[in-house]
């Protein structure tokens, strides 16, 4: 399985090691201010067994980040199929990280190392984004990679309680072309 290097961040397959700071990650409310409610350290560990799951059946998923330096986990970031109710499918493009790890630029650079692998290695012909309409930094984030907002595939999730995780925007970025 493909590791992606920055010249900041490795993203790998997940460790055992990384279970504790992710359930960390997933116990903060501002973490998960987008998301939903904070997570059990048994739902963050099972989330981390669906994405390894992921990654043996199909090749790609959520990859662990770490900042190679220190070999610090931050957080994750990949790609996953669309296989929740909304008017558009595909592969969606997503990251989480620590809240230590805000501000320094690390989801971008993510991001761009998982578009590249979903490009050039998956070939894919589109790559999409979603968020609650109310993530002003992660569609920030959505905007620096070059996406576009596409408000006919803008949908409310019905399975998030009456508020503003309900509201959901799609971003698209068509795969490069050619010059």
């Amino acid at each position: 399985m493909t590791d992606l290097h920055t010249d900041r961040l490795l993203l790998r397959r997940w460790r055992d090691s990384d279970l504790a700071p992710w359930a960390a990650m997933n116990a903060d409310p501002e973490v998960r201010q987008h998301l939903g409610e904070p997570l059990t350290r048994e739902r963050s560990d099972e989330s981390v067994a669906r994405f390894e799951a992921a990654f043996e059946r199909r090749g790609y998923g959520w990859w662990a980040v770490e900042v190679r330096a220190t070999g610090e986990f931050i957080g994750f970031a990949g790609l996953d199929d669309i296989d929740y109710e909304a008017p558009f499918t595909g592969v969606e493009i997503g990251w989480r990280l620590a809240r230590s790890a805000w501000g320094h630029g690390y989801a971008t650079e993510a991001a761009r190392a998982v578009l590249a692998f979903g490009f050039d290695t998956l070939e894919l012909p589109e790559i999409l984004a979603v968020t609650t309409a109310t993530n002003l930094r992660s569609q920030a984030v959505m905007t620096r990679l070059g996406m576009t907002r596409d408000p006919a595939g803008d949908f409310d999730d019905l399975d998030a309680p009456e508020g503003p995780l309900r509201p959901n925007v799609l971003f698209r970025l068509p795969r490069p072309t050619e010059a």
